[in-house]
């Protein structure tokens, strides 16, 4: 091989390797503690079918004397989880569903999502 070809292809090679390292690097988990699995139930605000992530926005009775709370759940990008059957009408505000996430390690109202059931019991999604 010629040392320009041999040149090129060391370069393209180089190219597609490091066109990888800001897909893997984009997102950090780090504020979600995945060591724990917390159940949240209450309605449906807003179901985000957007890029890079999809959003679910949760709204959770309050305990006596406290106002509500909105949850803020990340679910994967619409691509992601149409291949595993949602659609952008898998959630509907007002819809009654029981969310199990990863909390936020700070304390705050949301997580990454794990799994839902609806209000019969059904795990989410239903096709």
């Amino acid at each position: 091989m010629g040392r320009i070809r041999k040149a090129a292809a060391t370069a393209l090679l180089a190219g597609a390797v490091f066109a990888g390292v800001p897909a893997l690097s984009h997102h950090s988990f780090a504020m979600f503690d995945a060591t724990k699995d917390v159940a949240i139930s209450g309605s449906v605000k807003s179901f985000q079918w957007t890029n890079p992530h999809s959003w679910l926005q949760l709204t959770v009775p309050a305990k006596a004397g406290q106002a509500e709370i909105e949850y803020s759940v990340e679910l994967g990008s619409p691509n992601s989880i149409s291949r595993q059957g949602w659609r952008k009408s898998t959630f509907k505000a007002g819809d009654r569903v029981t969310v199990v996430i990863h909390p936020m390690r700070d304390g705050s109202p949301g997580g990454a999502f794990v799994s839902a059931t609806d209000a019969q019991g059904r795990k989410l999604p239903i096709l």
